[in-house]
Order: structure tokens, then C-alpha cells, then sequence
């Protein structure tokens, strides 16, 4: 008996509205994450160009070289790419001058029932900016590692080619 010929009782309407406001509240949770991941991007990335360049292995021409800077500017392009304001979703637009007008005159579970409807569109809208986002910061996590690993074999290379190239001359 929980539901009556014209719809939802106004128990099921608030318990579905608590829901959907639960699910955007860790929607906001998850953005707020993922900012926190791209400031802890943009920091690593900054600490890997700043060694590379007081060892200034950076300025010594090779292909590690090379990689290095092609793989620091796939990053920061991907890192500003996932920092770029993106427009949130809002919904009702308070701007609106009539959203009063229509809002005011409904019945309390006509109401909830229309502002549930608003909160799942804010959800779905705000879903794909979240999703190209946690994309970019994926793509710059594995370029991060990738350009790691490159600064790595660089420093081997600068600094144990030259000792096994020397001790091959003395044989």
C-alpha cells in the first residue's frame, strides 16, 4: 500500500531523494579526489623536471633527451587538459525566473518527484566531466611512470656507460 494510484507515496519519494543526494555527494567526493590526484600530478612532474635539470643530463643531447621533453609535454598538456574548468551541471537554475513560478505551485510529492528527476540529469552530466577527467589523470599517471623510468636509464646510462666503455679501452 506504499503506492497510490497517481504515484509514489511520500515516504518512497523521500527515500529516493535521500538516495540520489547520497550518490552526488560522492560524486563530489570522487571530483574532489581527483583534484587532489592532479596536485599530486602537477608536484611529481615538477620534481622530475627539476632533478633532470640540476643533473643536467636534460641539456646533454641523446634520445633519452628527446623522450624526456616529448614525454614532459604529452604530461602537462594531459595534466592541463584534466585541470581546465570544465561547466558543472546545476540543476534547477536558480537564475531562472520562473523556476519559482513552477517549482512554488507544486504539490509536495509532485515537488520531490521533480527534483529527483533534476538531481539524476545533475548526476549524469557531471558523470562525464568526472569520467574525461579520471581519463587525463589515468594517460598522465602512466606518462609520469613512463618518464621515470626513462630519467632512470638516462642517469645509468650517463653514469656507468662512460666507467664500462673506459675499463673495455684498458683490456
Amino acid at each position: 500500500m506504499g503506492e497510490t494510484a497517481r504515484g509514489p507515496s511520500w515516504s518512497t519519494l523521500s527515500l529516493a531523494a535521500h538516495d540520489v543526494r547520497a550518490v552526488l555527494a560522492q560524486q563530489r567526493q570522487q571530483s574532489s579526489s581527483m583534484t587532489t590526484k592532479l596536485n599530486i600530478l602537477f608536484v611529481v612532474n615538477g620534481a622530475l623536471l627539476t632533478s633532470l635539470t640540476l643533473s643536467r643530463l636534460m641539456f646533454i643531447p641523446s634520445l633519452f633527451s628527446l623522450c624526456e621533453i616529448i614525454g614532459f609535454l604529452i604530461n602537462f598538456i594531459l595534466l592541463i587538459n584534466a585541470f581546465l574548468p570544465r561547466q558543472s551541471f546545476i540543476s534547477p537554475n536558480l537564475k531562472d525566473q520562473k523556476f519559482l513560478e513552477r517549482y512554488l505551485t507544486l504539490t509536495p510529492e509532485e515537488y520531490q518527484l521533480r527534483m529527483m528527476v533534476n538531481l539524476v540529469q545533475t548526476y549524469q552530466a557531471n558523470e562525464q566531466r568526472l569520467d574525461d577527467v579520471s581519463q587525463s589523470l589515468t594517460y598522465a599517471a602512466y606518462v609520469t611512470l613512463t618518464i621515470a623510468f626513462v630519467i632512470m636509464l638516462h642517469t645509468l646510462a650517463a653514469y656507468f656507460l662512460p666507467v664500462l666503455q673506459s675499463s673495455q679501452l684498458s683490456l
